[in-house]
């Protein structure tokens, strides 16, 4: 018999022989009784067995806080749009928001959406806070890029910019038709906002004007929908489930 009581360096005596167990468990035999002496059944020898228990970290749903980040930058910004806001700066007030709210809060709850799994989230969010820190950079003067003014970028190019975004918010549309009725809801109207303001800004419509006056208002309609969503979320949590908003589920 062989004793093995501190790891794999400890030695037994096998029938007036001594070997050592990692060389036992190296060659992988098994030993007949007459090799064992006492034992009347074949063995085999197996390493010792460790046992590692490992604790799930739980962490909060990062949904609502990405979509109120979203919902209130694109209220506030669809409200120029819509031509409630009508003084020349006014459009000043989304640089704090876009930065602070919709982009970094919103980005980090991207990241924090990845770690859950979920990968519709960790793309959306992170993907639409990327957009309102680029949408901010296109308002600070301190990138110089000079939006609005003679050297900045001309209609067209905001066009195109808006296109870019409308067709990403497409393929999100399309995914989130496995998701539930109201993140569905946030996404159509959200594509609808992009298309809009895109071929108002090919057409020169300025704020308060033509299609992009249309398009801040079905902006509104998104940041509605979008807070919804997430104060379904938020009571949820905060309820374990029992204050149940309907979301209407799709998959």
């Amino acid at each position: 018999m062989y004793a093995a009581t501190g790891g794999f360096t400890n030695y037994g005596i096998l029938a007036r022989r001594m070997f050592s167990v990692n060389a036992l468990l190296s060659r992988n035999r098994e030993f007949s009784p007459g090799q064992f002496g006492m034992y009347g059944r074949r063995q085999r020898c197996f390493p010792p067995r460790e046992e590692f228990f490992v604790n799930e970290v739980k962490i909060a749903n990062p949904g609502p806080l990405g979509l109120c980040g979203f919902a209130l930058t694109t209220f506030v910004l669809s409200a120029v749009n819509a031509g409630l806001l009508k003084g020349g700066g006014d459009i000043l007030v989304v640089i704090g928001l876009a930065v602070f709210y919709g982009g970094i809060a919103q980005l980090c709850a991207g990241m924090w959406e990845f770690r859950t799994g979920n990968t519709f989230g960790a793309t959306a969010f992170a993907s639409f806070g990327a957009f309102w820190l680029s949408f901010a950079a296109l308002l600070i003067p301190g990138f110089g890029i000079g939006f609005g003014t003679k050297t900045g970028p001309s209609g067209n190019a905001l066009g195109y910019y808006l296109i870019g975004w409308t067709i990403f918010t497409g393929i999100m549309m399309l995914g989130s038709f496995r998701t539930n009725g109201s993140t569905a809801a946030v996404f159509v109207l959200l594509f609808i906002t992009f298309l809009l303001l895109a071929i108002g800004a090919f057409n020169g419509d300025a704020a308060g004007k033509g299609l992009t006056q249309l398009g801040g208002w079905f902006g509104i309609a998104t940041a509605i929908v979008a807070w919804y969503t997430a104060m379904a979320g938020v009571l949820a949590g905060v309820s374990g489930g029992k204050w149940a908003l309907p979301v209407f589920p799709l998959s």
